[in-house]
């Protein structure tokens, strides 16, 4: 008999069945430990006297005898599979239960080699402590086994090995085997262990059993081996999905329509992947749902990307089929993340962080659709969280500075005004512009913060240059508003504050907000703006020509300035006005002349050529902004250039 494992190995001292020397010189008066086993009534190997107790309990040699004979009979007709071991390993005796379960006569069984018998070498670990027991360096042993019944069918068996302490000289170098039948309790606890890991919905594997699988697939030897070369390089696949709209089905038709559509999707499922594994060789793949309408399918082995975009594709196509539950007809869509790479250095952590980046891709792309994992993306996100996690403790710690654009007289190149530009001296990243965080102060409200400060920096910079140039007419400085700093600030009130602060006159101020968020403003945007206006406060819209363009809102809204669109300008960059665009020239000139009937002053953006500034002079452009004039410089360099000749280069 053996068991499921790989074929036994050699007991103590020698290979298994074979007579070998003991492991330790015990008794030298000991006789053969294969002899057949004593009847008698003297301990077989045991020099004595009568007049010196020897026995169990001491006595005379009747009763000694007698208590053996009740021992040996208790023994032999115990239920309870039982064998006397010594310390080569091989049994010296054995009752008839275990004879019983091993299918051999008890008296065969003599001398065999009881690892052989019970599959007790099959791994390094049970063969080690079996033998220390052995060699009386280990008090008990015990392990379980799986092991062929000679009616041919299976059983769990569990081993238990004690020395035999307080037995007769010769029998205190053996141990005791027992060998307990708990397939009844085995099988329970599997049934339990099934019922504990698997989804009682879908019935496939739950959230449990997915990762202690995946866990197990990286940790496999195969993956890590230098034996096996070919196995070195192995990859791994996920296809990570849930059901778009899922939510809108279980609250309108009832939980138990949600709950027959996720038992139909994980038999669909479970299809495309045993369709997938049988078209390509390799490992095998494991379907589970992972918690409300969310189900993986993990692929072992992979044979690469393809394998995996070609399964998400079947799995689409798949789902995109109607589902008729109980008489009512359904149609569902899935977004899948696929995450494919190789097994070595990837842990179940990353791997699925990966996988649920990815199914947010597939989700903000448009849902019904699979996403590739791509790194690169990944890592913008990863900058962008960074960013996002940094952002308010950087304002505190000053990591923000201004810089500051010029705005030149378009008529005479003279300077202006300035617009306030920020930047990030981010410790990591160096000097970031504002397209790469402005966005991320908005999400998360940061915007606030950052704009009070950036208000207050320019203001007093610009107070600053007004009284180190009092015989110059003052700059103006122009700083970008975001609309959430009229939502959810007194944007008002900071103002107020801050040009009472810093004794920037009102007029010298000029708010900039982006047309859309500009143009359909009502409640409270519009009051705001207004109270601005009433202020003396310049407001101005950015980047105009691109967003609504709702005409009608210019009459209405308190606007001083359109800013143009540097996309306009760009078509007039030929510096020998052979190829401009016409159509560019049109819709400038005609944007100038309705801004100038509505009392409206204009600004060009993303002025570069001198060929540039000429036709948006000719036009009429009040002021100019762009390359031509200056980028973005230190307040040290505008101080430089107030009251300088004409910027235009």
């Amino acid at each position: 008999m053996s068991g499921t494992s790989e074929g036994p190995r050699a007991s103590a001292g020698t290979a298994p069945g074979t007579p070998a020397a003991p492991v330790t010189e015990r008794h030298a008066t000991a006789p053969a430990e294969n002899g057949p086993t004593p009847t008698d009534s003297t301990p077989t190997g045991s020099a004595r006297t009568d007049a010196t107790p020897t026995g169990p309990g001491g006595g005379d040699a009747g009763s000694i005898a007698s208590e053996l004979r009740d021992y040996r009979a208790a023994f032999n007709a115990a239920t309870l599979p039982m064998g006397v071991v010594d310390g080569r390993g091989h049994v010296v005796r054995a009752n008839e239960a275990l004879g019983g379960l091993l299918g051999t006569p008890a008296g065969v069984l003599a001398g065999r080699q009881a690892c052989e018998l019970l599959d007790l070498a099959t791994d390094d670990r049970t063969w080690h402590a079996y033998r220390e027991v052995l060699l009386g360096r280990r008090s008990r042993f015990r392990c379980t086994r799986r092991l062929k019944h000679p009616d041919g069918r299976s059983l769990w068996a569990e081993i238990t090995v004690v020395p035999m302490t307080g037995a007769s000289a010769a029998e205190s170098a053996r141990v005791l085997l027992t060998v307990a039948d708990v397939s009844d309790r085995r099988e329970l606890q599997e049934r339990l262990r099934h019922l504990q890991m698997h989804d009682p919905v879908t019935r496939l594997p739950n959230r449990t059993l997915f990762f202690e699988r995946l866990a197990a697939t990286l940790e496999t030897p195969p993956y890590q081996d230098d034996s096996l070369p070919s196995r070195q390089h192995a990859r791994i696949g996920l296809c990570y999905l849930d059901l778009d709209g899922f939510k809108a089905i279980n609250d309108t038709l009832g939980h138990r329509t949600g709950d027959r559509l996720l038992a139909a999707v994980a038999a669909r499922l479970t299809d495309c992947a045993e369709n997938d594994a049988s078209r390509n060789a390799g490992g095998s793949r494991l379907v589970a749902r992972l918690g409300g309408d969310e189900f993986a399918i993990l692929v072992e082995d992979s044979a690469g990307t393809q394998e995996l975009t070609d399964l998400a594709r079947s799995v689409l196509a798949a789902l995109q089929q109607p589902f008729d539950l109980a008489g009512q007809r359904l149609s569902v869509s899935a977004s899948i993340g696929v995450v494919e790479r190789t097994a070595a250095g990837t842990s179940p952590t990353g791997l699925m962080q990966a996988a649920d980046t990815t199914l947010y891709w597939a989700k903000a792309d448009g849902r019904a659709r699979w996403t590739l994992f791509d790194p690169e993306r990944n890592a913008h996100r990863m900058t962008r969280q960074s960013l996002s996690s940094t952002l308010r403790p950087a304002v505190e710690r000053g990591e923000f500075t201004l810089e500051y654009q010029p705005l030149v007289g378009m008529a005479d190149g003279v300077l202006r005004g300035v617009e306030a530009l920020v930047r990030w001296n981010h410790p990591q990243f160096g000097v970031l512009p504002p397209n790469r965080f402005v966005q991320i102060a908005e999400e998360d409200g940061s915007i606030v913060q950052l704009g009070r400060w950036i208000l207050r920096t320019a203001c007093r910079q610009a107070r600053r240059w007004e009284l180190d140039h009092p015989d110059e007419p003052p700059l103006f400085i122009s700083v970008n508003v975001a609309v959430r700093q009229v939502w959810d600030s007194d944007l008002v009130a900071d103002v107020a504050e801050i040009l009472a602060e810093t004794g920037l006159a009102p007029g010298l101020l000029q708010l900039e907000l982006t047309e859309s968020a500009v143009m359909g403003s009502g409640g409270r945007p519009l009051r705001a703006l207004q109270a601005l206006s009433d202020m003396g406060v310049r407001i101005a819209i950015d980047d105009f020509g691109t967003g609504y363009s709702n005409l009608a809102y210019l009459s209405r809204l308190p606007v001083s300035v359109l800013k143009l669109d540097g996309a306009f300008v760009k078509g007039f960059r030929y510096e020998d006005g052979t190829h401009p665009s016409p159509a560019d020239e049109t819709i400038v000139e005609a944007m100038v002349q309705l801004a100038h009937r509505l009392g409206l002053t204009v600004t060009a953006e993303c002025v570069e050529t001198a060929g540039q500034a000429e036709r948006l002079r000719r036009i009429g452009c009040d002021t100019g902004q762009g390359w031509l004039y200056s980028r973005a410089v230190a307040p040290e360099q505008i101080a430089g250039l107030i009251g300088s000749r004409p910027l235009e280069g």
